[in-house]
């Protein structure tokens, strides 16, 4: 366990910048895990050129995969990100914890583009980060964490949540129980979760559908 949280560490340090806060341990216990049919399907932010597309994982239960797209809008570059998410209701608030489906060194669904998973490479080792869900319908509305206003945040109060910075990277590091609190006391503070997102469910065109006919069962190939 030592060596696991000693390697964690080391990896925050080469990462180093800035960008959602990210925590050791998950938000929800499986009695907190709901299934919004509504958040299935592609959902566009053109002004940032981003996507979110959350789809049904092979394994079954209330999880979602979700495919996370942007196009940088200086460079033209792609960059992608595939995550396991779960959608979290506390009391009268939803969240998403968002969680790594795969990493730099391990395997992709397409090998020829795996270093097209540029923003799994912000989660190095297995970290969850979060996201309150203001709304699903008609738009989806998300709000992130900002690691520097967290930071600031919690220089102001060190005892609102366990964590540690470790090169000027902030880690929470408190469990689940306590994560709960912590996003449930602060869910509506622009210092905790301070990144909007607002993006558009995409129409699907019926012509773009490829609709394959099983064969009949009297029928030989």
């Amino acid at each position: 366990m030592k060596t696991k949280k000693a390697l964690f560490y080391l990896l925050l340090c080469i990462i180093g910048g800035c960008g959602p806060t990210l925590s050791l341990h998950q938000l929800y216990y499986e009695k907190d895990v709901v299934l919004d049919q509504r958040l299935f399907g592609r959902w566009d932010n053109e002004p940032n050129k981003i996507t979110m597309e959350f789809t049904s994982p092979e394994k079954e239960g209330k999880t979602y995969r979700l495919i996370y797209t942007s196009i940088d809008n200086d460079s033209k570059k792609l960059g992608k990100g595939l995550f396991t998410v779960h959608l979290v209701k506390l009391k009268d608030k939803l969240f998403l914890d968002i969680f790594p489906e795969g990493f730099p060194c391990g395997k992709f669904d397409d090998p020829n583009d795996e270093m097209k998973w540029f923003y799994n490479t912000f989660f190095i080792m297995p970290v969850h980060t979060f996201a309150v869900v203001d709304s699903i319908e008609p738009q989806l509305k998300l709000r992130l964490t900002d690691d520097d206003k967290m930071k600031e945040l919690l220089e102001k109060d060190p005892n609102a949540i366990k964590h540690e910075m470790v090169n000027d990277r902030l880690v929470l590091t408190d469990d689940t129980a306590e994560l709960q609190k912590f996003v449930l006391k602060y869910a509506d503070n622009e210092d905790v979760f301070s990144n909007e997102l607002i993006l558009k469910k995409s129409e699907i065109r019926k012509s773009n559908i490829k609709i394959v006919e099983p064969p009949s069962a009297g029928k030989k190939n």
